[in-house]
């Protein structure tokens, strides 16, 4: 096999794993966030919240929202993609065996790059996302603590 092949196959299998190793963080960040924004709910309702902490609360729980959001977008399903299992279930035996023989591998890592690339940069606002909230949420219990009366 030719070294520009085994090259291509290479670059095909490292996007391939970066896009595994996002959809796994994405995965447990979505997880996270789920449990923050689930105790903090449980924990404001039960507690005489001041204005201020109200207020700081809210928008890290609107933030961390916002965030889960994104981390879902990132992780739907793309039925419609060229890539993968929505292609070959749309086609015939015939057609899959006509497709895989004129595969081009440097077209398909093209387009797993791009789509790694934008689940990259979702993650990577709702990362931000995640702690901005957060840091909204550390304040509000400062607030609700006495910072602010």
């Amino acid at each position: 096999m030719s070294a520009p092949v085994e090259n291509l196959r290479a670059a095909h299998a490292e996007v391939k794993a970066e896009i595994a190793r996002t959809d796994t963080k994405t995965a447990l960040l979505l997880a996270f966030t789920g449990a923050v924004l689930a105790a903090s709910w449980t924990i404001a309702r039960d507690l005489p919240l001041n204005t201020p902490a109200q207020v700081a609360g809210g928008l890290g729980m609107v933030l961390l929202l916002g965030a889960a959001g994104l981390l879902l977008r990132s992780v739907r399903p793309n039925l419609r993609g060229r890539h993968g299992f929505p292609l070959w279930a749309t086609l015939t035996a015939e057609e899959i065996t006509a497709t895989t023989a004129n595969l081009d591998l440097a077209a398909d890592v093209a387009g797993l790059s791009r789509l790694a690339v934008a689940k990259f940069t979702c993650l990577r606002r709702a990362v931000d996302l995640v702690l901005s909230g957060g840091m909204l949420l550390v304040l509000a219990a400062l607030l609700a603590l006495g910072g602010a009366r």
